[in-house]
């Protein structure tokens, strides 16, 4: 009889098979299996590909091929790998565009479990969306991709937002994967509202914040020098911080970028939500690269990531550091609701 288990089950899909995913999946197992209180997971991905890496880094790794809902029983002794159909095509380092219909599906086949209650939460290992975008992929992102597998699964319109977290810094980006030409014309008094909320909310139900504090970044440098440099701090961001704080969210700026990230400053917030990609991604970068955690708020269903990419260059080497992939598969374990009972 296999031992009880209580937890959370993690569904893991492989990233890009060219990259250092699957190499960073068997890593993990390694470093958590035998602890006591480890987040339990499952990798969706080929099996022949998965020992083939095993073999080729010498990484001691035994694996089992699963069904769905039979990674608790199997997790403690070896790897559980939910198959996919389709090995992979490209070599280490040399991605092929002809692998990201596969790499989808460990996308949705993860979402699809957890709408079916095979799995209590997500955690995604690197894409690339150029290699996905020449194979037929129509989203920027991962963080893109979920909204439409939440109304594919669960059928709820939701908006993802990405927040990067770490001990240190959480992050939130008002526009995600744009091009920075375009960050002023996409941004809104509706958008940055709606950010707000959504990053208050899920702060205050996942994350125990029982009052969440939201710092706003200008756009512009100095936040606008009072219009010298920009208008939309005035237009835009803080006639939606007012609003924010007319719905009992405590946010507050907007701030000039450039002084929001240092020690004392990080103290009087909980998030800081800058209005693109770069502006908040670099600092969170800068001080956690490895303990930061990619997280989508906005879904039905808790999603994690590592803060990296694929690192095609060192994919073929065995030299990957599994570090932020185990921050993303413990934050997981965290922030996922345990089903009452849950016992294998």
């Amino acid at each position: 009889m296999a031992a009880e288990f209580r937890g959370p089950v993690l569904a893991l899909t492989r990233g890009d098979p060219s990259g250092i995913g699957p190499e960073l999946a068997l890593k993990s197992w390694l470093a958590l299996h035998a602890e006591e209180a480890a987040p339990t997971f499952f990798v969706i991905a080929d099996p022949d590909d998965l020992a083939g890496l095993a073999r080729r880094f010498d990484l001691p790794v035994p694996m089992e091929t699963i069904a769905a809902g039979g990674a608790p029983a199997v997790f403690r002794r070896a790897l559980p790998i939910l198959p996919l159909r389709q090995r992979a095509r490209g070599g280490l380092g040399r991605p092929d565009a002809a692998d990201a219909a596969a790499t989808v599906e460990s996308i949705a086949t993860g979402v699809e479990l957890i709408r079916a209650g095979a799995a209590d939460a997500l955690v995604t290992n690197p894409i690339a969306k150029e290699v996905l975008r020449r194979g037929g992929f129509q989203h920027p992102g991962h963080t893109e991709f979920l909204g439409e597998l939440t109304l594919r699964f669960f059928g709820l319109k939701v908006r993802p937002v990405m927040m990067l977290w770490s001990p240190a810094l959480a992050v939130v980006p008002v526009t995600i994967h744009v091009p920075l030409a375009e960050v002023p014309e996409r941004l809104n008094f509706d958008l940055l509202v709606e950010t707000g909320e959504i990053a208050a909310a899920e702060l205050k139900t996942r994350f125990d914040t029982a009052e969440p504090r939201l710092a706003f970044a200008g756009l512009n440098p100095h936040a606008g020098e009072a219009g010298y440099m920009g208008r939309e701090e005035a237009t835009i961001i803080a006639p939606a911080v007012a609003e924010l704080n007319r719905r009992g969210i405590d946010a507050r700026g907007p701030y000039p970028a450039d002084t929001l990230f240092h020690a004392a400053a990080r103290k009087r917030y909980d998030v800081a939500i800058g209005m693109y990609h770069d502006q908040v991604l670099i600092p969170v970068k800068t001080l956690a690269f490895d303990t930061a955690v990619n997280v989508t708020l906005g879904l039905p269903f808790v999603r994690t990531s590592p803060d990296h990419g694929t690192a095609f260059d060192i994919a073929a080497e065995g030299i990957a550091d599994p570090t932020s992939l185990i921050a993303a598969l413990r934050l997981a374990a965290r922030l996922a609701p345990v089903k009452a009972g849950a016992a294998t």
